[in-house]
């Protein structure tokens, strides 16, 4: 069974899936997913890299598209925590926005086989889910969209469209799922400090904590 970016112990990622049977055949339909997508996937794949026989699979989980919620619901989670952890920080805007972006990244490098999925597999949850994971992503952007907004009202950002730039920033950083490699010349520490200079460059703050000159 291959884990990718996400191991199967209770102290891994997915260690809140339980039991052990349920884990095994989430983080094969990761793997699956990932690869294959999630309309190309079948439950035998899944079952089959887990290990398991297709029925088993039923036992845990009742249809392909309730393993897809299940991930996304976990991911989305984990991700949100991650940038609410460093918008509730003491510090400056333009410390805590860098904090922010910088976890928000790595995560997604660190799990890129898990956000892959968690990110762009969206489309194929049924409505009520699709609904539920929606209301995830706008909490993260609105974590995001305060921690902008604050800079913007205390003058240490210069940002004329605090939606506008919310919507690049967490574009910017949930697009590293697509493209990371883990065999790749960057760690997903260098890339979590690359994306958080840049981030900082887009609200044009300065050394000093200023807004520069638009």
């Amino acid at each position: 069974m291959s884990t990718a970016d996400d191991t199967s112990g209770e102290d891994g990622p997915w260690g809140e899936v339980t039991p052990e049977a349920a884990r095994r055949l989430l983080v094969a339909a990761v793997d699956a997913f990932a690869e294959r997508g999630y309309h190309a996937t079948t439950t035998r794949d899944i079952a089959g890299r887990a290990g398991m026989s297709p029925a088993a699979l039923y036992i845990h989980y009742k249809t392909k598209e309730e393993l897809l919620h299940r991930i996304s619901k976990i991911g989305h989670e984990r991700a949100l925590h991650v940038l609410e952890a460093e918008a509730d920080r003491d510090g400056t805007a333009a410390e805590r926005l860098a904090g922010a972006v910088r976890s928000f990244v790595r995560w997604h490098a660190e799990r890129h086989t898990t956000a892959r999925v968690v990110q762009y597999e969206l489309g194929a949850l049924g409505d009520e889910h699709r609904t539920e994971i929606v209301a995830l992503r706008r909490r993260s952007d609105a974590v995001v969209r305060r921690i902008i907004g604050e800079g913007v009202r205390n003058g240490e950002f210069d940002v004329p469209d605090v939606a506008g730039t919310t919507l690049a920033v967490l574009s910017l950083c949930i697009d590293v799922a697509r493209w990371f490699d883990a065999q790749g010349s960057r760690t997903p520490d260098e890339v979590g400090d690359l994306y958080a200079d840049l981030v900082q460059r887009m609200v044009k703050v300065r050394a000093d904590g200023s807004a520069g000159p638009r």
